[in-house]
């Protein structure tokens, strides 16, 4: 199994809105942020490539927006996923998997593009695209609170093209390959847990989207359901330090990957490092 890290390019976001209710003279001592108090995140995709199957998790933010979505949300950055893709040996029809944790448009976007005519093409046709079917349901009948960061044109035409796969409980979907259902940071949301030989690596995406959200409180105002989602944070930390998990961070620039360790009763994050440091 080779574990591979998929650059898509970055975007800014508001301090507030990422850490919450947390003072900013306390976040930002953690994590920088410009004088707007917009922090700059990461688009940072996994690919694990079994030998059999080529499994990416999440797409980016993909390029088919309108110029004034991206720029007001500022995105950054010389990595797309294409590029990252092809400079780890890989093409898109190579992938024949792909895990989705939720269908927020940083999330999905890459999943399709459109053509010169503006008609939406699949840039993974050989995929089968795994989403929990309670995202899928809030995806299709949003709230009122998600339906500015849902998008039909990002995920319509995989179910079109008959490759939407939906995960109704938690389960393995591939040897090696475990897929846990959330509710915290929206209805369904994933958490992939990577099972290879030398350690498990828990896809963060936005349970704990930055390192220093490792801390209980730190959670997202993004979040539909924080109570929940310190509930569910405090469930894995629990199990990952008891089995010595590496977490591997989507959103955090600055951090790719961290050990945890327990500090006067407090779980917190022990080494930092890349991914190829331990799973090369």
């Amino acid at each position: 199994m080779k574990l591979i890290k998929i650059e898509t390019g970055n975007f800014m976001a508001d301090g507030g809105a990422l850490f919450g209710v947390v003072p900013k003279m306390m976040w930002k001592r953690q994590y920088t942020c410009d004088k707007d108090n917009y922090c700059n995140l990461t688009m940072r995709c996994l690919l694990v490539d079994t030998g059999d199957r080529r499994v990416l998790i999440d797409t980016g933010a993909g390029s088919k927006q309108s110029d004034k979505f991206f720029s007001r949300h500022r995105l950054n950055g010389e990595a797309s996923l294409n590029d990252s893709l092809l400079r780890a040996g890989y093409k898109a029809d190579d992938i024949t998997d792909i895990i989705l944790t939720h269908l927020h448009w940083d999330h999905c976007g890459g999943c399709v593009s459109f053509d010169k005519n503006q008609k939406a093409k699949l840039n993974f046709k050989n995929a089968r695209h795994w989403v929990s079917k309670p995202q899928w349901e809030n995806y299709m009948e949003s709230n009122s609170r998600e339906e500015v960061v849902y998008f039909p044109e990002n995920m319509r035409p995989v179910e079109e093209a008959g490759l939407l796969h939906l995960v109704e409980q938690d389960k393995a979907i591939l040897p090696g390959i475990e897929l846990r259902l959330l509710n915290g940071h929206t209805r369904g949301n994933v958490l992939p847990l990577i099972h290879h030989p030398k350690g498990t690596v828990a896809f963060m995406g936005d349970l704990i989207p930055v390192a220093p959200s490792i801390r209980l409180p730190w959670v997202s105002a993004y979040d539909t359901n924080p109570l929940q989602s310190i509930e569910e944070k405090r469930s894995f930390l629990e199990e990952a330090v008891a089995n010595n998990y590496t977490l591997f961070f989507e959103h955090d620039l600055y951090t790719e990957c961290c050990s945890l360790n327990r500090k006067e009763g407090t779980i917190v994050a022990d080494q930092s490092y890349m991914l190829n440091d331990c799973f090369s």
